[in-house]
């Protein structure tokens, strides 16, 4: 999850401006950016990863404390990366839209990054549905 959180930031806040806007520096987006009464949204993006990243480690302590079991653990840590591609989005909406009305542009993303972040996402939810699947088999009762 830290990983995704540091990957999703460096993609809206760094990776997908400079893709955007090839042959600008992130400095020169940044300040026709401002110039256009426009921004990045950083703090958002920053909270986003922080959020991502603090019920990560919540996660690890209670199942080291044992307030959870290991299996409860990997499908909460499942949910948390596959509600991160949606939340990714929103975090990193106003940024998409700031550089969309500063260079005229599309919002969407340039860099390749967000489709990786994308993927990890819904593999996430398969393997969350598969474990989900295979924790509420029941044994089949023998034969009398």
């Amino acid at each position: 999850m830290v990983g995704y959180a540091v990957a999703g930031a460096l993609q809206v806040l760094v990776w997908n401006p400079l893709a955007a806007v090839p042959g600008a520096t992130l400095a020169e987006i940044r300040t026709a950016m401002d110039q256009a009464n426009e921004s990045l949204a950083a703090p958002t993006v920053l909270i986003w990863a922080a959020i991502g990243t603090f019920l990560a480690a919540a996660i690890l302590i209670a199942a080291l404390k044992h307030s959870i079991s290991g299996k409860t653990a990997a499908a909460l840590n499942l949910l948390l990366l596959v509600l991160a591609a949606p939340s990714h989005w929103m975090a990193s909406f106003a940024a998409g839209m700031g550089l969309a009305d500063t260079f005229a542009i599309s919002g969407g993303d340039y860099a390749p990054w967000g489709k990786v972040l994308y993927t990890v996402s819904a593999m996430s939810l398969v393997a969350l549905l598969a474990v989900v699947v295979r924790r509420n088999r029941t044994p089949h009762a023998p034969a009398v």
